[in-house]
């Protein structure tokens, strides 16, 4: 009894002791905090690269792609048939859009992809991403009427209204420099003489050209050729966006932050891409862009862009003339909760053999490993990094107990001339180390727990404060910062604490253990 008697008057006594229980308080609270935050964005992270792709991808490397996609979907379920909840095909081709602004033509390499809108939803999140709640839903190509991202006031207006305003202003400037143009050229052949040859009228002045409504269309770029085309009504080939692939996000004059959009639902834009065939061509196709896609991954907002699949393959020619039977590049699979990835990807590649197939067969996380890799390597590094700072704090509880040890001596020496062991001396110290790292280890956890739940409160303050944003939204997509308590978390880094705080403990311990109790009173 006398042990812990000592060990709690030496804690309330001994102010020194007071920093290392801030330090271990601080080393403990800032590691429930990286590690949460860490969880948080890594959770974030899986769930986003998860959703954009399904859990195992078959792709085709060929030109000409996968023939009879149906056959080989009989022959996967022949191999993993049970463990298969849905299935999606596909066309991915690399392109490059260009989008007309303002007269100026602006490019993007992008990755064009013919998906299925009914079954590429239920093998990937790819509804949850677009902006428009009805394609959130059900995802089509055509373009709705208005309501696109009703939650963000900033996104311009869209859909048919707005390429209905668009057209009547197009026809009526159209109008304005057909007036122009007739007047100009009036004005000049007023100036010429009868008898002037029409090589000389063309050298006197520009003339206005006039060309029939077909030659019209075909000059700008209608690939259908068809002269009733109406933009007011009608619509090309319809075109889902990623959002950076047509946008640039940035600060304004007030120092808020804006989207700049180079296009929008509503507009026209062009996409040439290879055709499947052996000599190959370029397919200068427009499309109507119908919606965005904004999964918040830099990586796939800015480089894909999605179409009908049986469009685009026509549009490259993935037809056999003989057969009809379409072809495709990629076989997205769904497998059903609790299936082992890599088993089916085992089994499938024994199947497809690379010497004899040109597929390349992946789990979605092997798509992904480097950038997985590289955020458990920083989760690691962290954490080792911060376990200094307890490991700090443990070098003062060993210089503190090695302090108390050299001003105790006398009270060391009286306990053993009246009976107490060397064990039980001993254990006052073991005692007082573990009783220093359960209280810091406990006030760390507690801290830690607030300030994780107020994270984002703190975050705002701290913008508040020093003027600038913890987390710049031009570049993070996300709004508030995520976090993820995991209860093994707090049990390994409370451990480790108290566990570093009675190591430190010990060599002092031995000492005074180790004291005669006649030299330690020969001088008191």
């Amino acid at each position: 009894m006398y042990r812990w008697l000592l060990c709690f008057r030496y804690l309330r006594t001994r102010y020194i002791a007071l920093a290392s229980i801030i330090s271990v308080t601080l080393g403990v609270a800032t590691l429930i905090v990286v590690n949460s935050v860490m969880a948080g964005f890594s959770a974030e992270m899986h769930d986003r690269l998860h959703g954009l792709a399904s859990d195992i991808l078959i792709e085709c490397h060929t030109s000409g792609g996968m023939p009879d996609p149906d056959a080989r979907m009989a022959e996967i379920n022949e191999v993993v048939g049970d463990q298969i909840a849905g299935s999606s095909v596909s066309v991915h081709v690399p392109a490059m859009l260009g989008i007309d602004l303002g007269g100026q033509l602006v490019t993007r390499h992008v990755n064009l992809v013919g998906v299925e809108a009914k079954t590429y939803d239920t093998v990937s999140h790819f509804g949850r991403y677009l902006l428009h709640p009805e394609n959130k839903e059900h995802v089509a190509f055509d373009l709705r009427e208005t309501g696109y991202a009703p939650d963000r006031s900033s996104f311009p207006e869209s859909g048919w209204e707005y390429r209905r305003a668009r057209t009547r202003y197009e026809e009526s400037q159209a109008a304005e420099q057909r007036r122009y143009d007739a007047l100009r050229a009036r004005s000049v052949l007023a100036t010429v003489p009868l008898n002037t040859a029409a090589s000389d009228v063309s050298a006197a002045g520009p003339t206005m050209a006039f060309a029939a409504p077909g030659d019209m269309l075909a000059e700008n770029g209608n690939d259908s050729g068809a002269t009733e085309f109406n933009a007011a009504v009608d619509q090309y080939p319809g075109l889902i966006l990623g959002i950076s692939t047509c946008s640039v996000r940035y600060r304004d004059e007030q120092n808020n932050v804006a989207d700049r959009f180079y296009c929008r639902p509503g507009d026209d834009v062009r996409m040439m891409f290879p055709n499947a065939a052996d000599n190959t061509k370029v397919v200068n196709q427009k499309f109507t862009v119908v919606d965005m896609y904004e999964s918040g991954m830099s990586e796939y907002d800015s480089t894909f862009a999605f179409c009908r699949l049986d469009q685009l393959q026509d549009f490259r020619g993935m037809i056999n003339p003989e057969t009809g039977i379409r072809s495709i590049t990629t076989i997205q699979l769904k497998l059903v909760e609790g299936a082992d990835l890599n088993a089916v990807r085992d089994a499938l590649r024994r199947r497809y053999p690379p010497q004899l197939f040109a597929y390349d067969i992946q789990t979605w996380r092997d798509m992904q490993g480097p950038l997985l890799a590289a955020v458990r390597l920083e989760t690691t590094i962290l954490n080792i990094l911060l376990f200094l700072i307890i490991a700090v704090a443990g070098f003062g509880i060993l210089a503190t107990f090695f302090m108390i040890v050299v001003e105790k001596t006398r009270d060391i020496g009286t306990l053993k001339a009246l009976g107490a062991s060397g064990g039980g001396v001993m254990s006052i110290f073991l005692s007082y180390g573990l009783l220093l790292g359960f209280v810091g280890s406990g006030t760390g956890l507690l801290g830690g727990l607030v300030f994780v739940r107020n994270i984002n409160w703190v975050a705002g303050l701290i913008e508040k404060i020093t003027g600038q944003e913890v987390f710049d939204p031009t570049v993070y997509y996300f709004t508030e910062i995520p976090t993820i308590i995991h209860p093994f978390t707090l049990v390994w880094v409370m451990l480790g604490a108290v566990g570093i705080a009675a190591m430190a403990s010990v060599l002092p311990a031995l000492r005074a253990a180790r004291m005669h109790p006649v030299r330690a009173l020969r001088f008191e």
